[in-house]
């Protein structure tokens, strides 16, 4: 919204310590915000399964394709060994099979998830766990994508923000305000709830298929520019009890709206250290909301289940929804 009051700089910084969620479930807890997915919850979202309809909520991975956004980070490695048991065999043995390597920059411009160890702030990660636990050689020992071992299995709710607006994608570096994500929700008729994903819809996928990727602004600003959330959307995600959020962009409205390298990009660094807020970027939600928009709902029930990969802060992943 134009007229939006957009917070300080220091406002902002100051969620590190206004919306932390760090002890609340215990000094020891290294799922954040998957704790608001309870059994309850769960079963009140597979409630929600009507025709059985599944929706694919993620890009592609190939390796011919590796940076379909033109997010600068885009590496797919696929190598294949073919047909070793008939080499080896001389020919002599029919059957055969082929087998895989793969490896993948899974913090690129695919669809993936962000997991508790992504980020850091004054050298501390989620609940106050060390960031010097983490290397190269080791990984991310505290804080690891494998311990989601549950999956996100819950409710969704998308927010059709391009549906607000009336345009088929936002403009580029829109800031989506908490008014906008109040607007959206009366405007659908839903609510985002305790537990629930909250999936923003931006329309960004589909401007760049149609358009081509942005360049990056200056170099100064190494990501391309794009429309998505502004850290004012932080206090919103914190007191609605959001378990993961997820959006066709990379979350954060880009540039950030804040000069200060610090705040280049507030959902993803206060998110995940102050709220243990798990972050799903670069999803393709445009099939699901034209079915929403289809069908009149936009509740419905969500599943992601990342790799359980130790020691890693990310995950390529297929989220689906189920309608």
């Amino acid at each position: 919204m134009t007229d939006f009051d957009f917070p300080s700089k220091d406002t902002v910084l100051g969620y590190y310590d206004s919306l932390s969620n760090w002890g609340r479930w215990g000094e020891n807890d290294r799922l954040g915000t998957l704790n608001f997915i309870t059994p309850e919850v769960r079963k009140k979202a597979a409630a929600l399964i009507s025709s059985g309809q599944v929706i694919s909520l993620s890009q592609n991975l190939d390796p011919n394709n590796p940076d379909p956004l033109g997010a600068g980070m885009g590496n797919i490695q696929r190598f294949m060994q073919l047909g070793e048991v008939s080499h080896i065999a001389n020919q002599k043995v029919q059957a055969d099979a082929v087998t895989d390597f793969i490896g993948i920059e899974a913090h690129g411009s695919n669809t993936h998830l962000d997991g508790l160890g992504h980020y850091a702030w004054k050298g501390r990660n989620y609940n106050g766990f060390d960031a010097s636990e983490t290397n190269s050689i080791d990984g991310s020992q505290a804080l690891s994508i494998h311990q989601a071992e549950h999956g996100i299995v819950s409710s969704a709710v998308i927010l059709d923000i391009c549906g607000l607006h009336g345009v088929q994608w936002l403009e580029t570096s829109y800031a989506i305000t908490p008014d906008d994500l109040l607007a959206a929700e009366k405007r659908q008729g839903v609510t985002v709830e305790p537990g629930d994903v909250l999936l923003v819809h931006t329309g960004h996928v589909a401007k760049i298929r149609a358009n081509g990727p942005a360049p990056a602004s200056s170099a100064d600003t190494p990501v391309p520019p794009g429309a998505g959330l502004h850290a004012s959307c932080l206090p919103f995600l914190h007191d609605r009890g959001v378990s993961a959020l997820g959006s066709d962009t990379v979350q954060d409205v880009q540039p950030s709206g804040y000069d200060d390298w610090d705040l280049f990009r507030p959902i993803h660094s206060i998110g995940i250290v102050a709220l243990g807020l798990w972050l799903i970027d670069n999803m393709d939600l445009t099939e699901a909301v034209d079915k929403c928009r289809e069908v009149e709902r936009w509740k419905l029930f969500f599943a992601l289940l990342p790799w359980k990969m130790v020691g890693v802060t990310s995950a390529a992943t297929n989220p689906v929804a189920i309608f």
